[in-house]
């Protein structure tokens, strides 16, 4: 892998976390392939292999679904989110292939803070008409310890 894969893994890193930071959740979508994998899960789980995870899309229409919903359906407490994105960890294969490590902090409407989520993005990402979106995304959080209010996309 050379820097300029590294350089656009890391713009799309960042127009991910720029997405959900600054509520512009219709575009995140756009970010990933047609047929593709979007799970959160927990470290422990991902260890064990369990295929099933705290969210779970196999495909961008599903995700648009998602979005749809956060919107229009579901009722959660106002909050927002802060992404700190480390440098990805290239790795071989056929596609792309990268680890990143990951913190949120979420901001809740009174203003309080908290670390919401550490862990590890791993991904699979492909070209697709001159831009690189992900094919995979495995959300992995270090902690088993998951809020209930986990509505956003992290």
């Amino acid at each position: 892998m050379n820097a300029e894969t590294l350089f656009r893994l890391a713009s799309l890193n960042t127009d991910y976390a720029n997405c959900i930071d600054a509520d512009r959740l219709e575009e995140w979508p756009g970010l990933f392939l047609e047929q593709c994998l979007y799970k959160i899960t927990t470290a422990d789980n991902h260890r064990r292999g369990y295929a099933a995870g705290l969210v779970y899309a196999d495909s961008r229409a599903m995700l648009t679904d998602r979005v749809a919903a956060l919107r229009e359906a579901n009722i959660y407490e106002r909050q927002s989110y802060r992404h700190i994105v480390g440098m990805p960890a290239l790795r071989g294969g056929g596609d792309i292939t990268a680890e990143t490590p990951f913190l949120v902090v979420r901001t809740m409407r009174d203003g309080r803070m908290d670390l919401f989520a550490a862990g590890v993005y791993l991904d699979r990402v492909r070209e697709d008409g001159g831009s690189l979106r992900f094919a995979e995304r495995i959300v992995v959080c270090d902690s088993s310890r998951i809020d209930t209010l986990l509505a956003i996309p992290l």
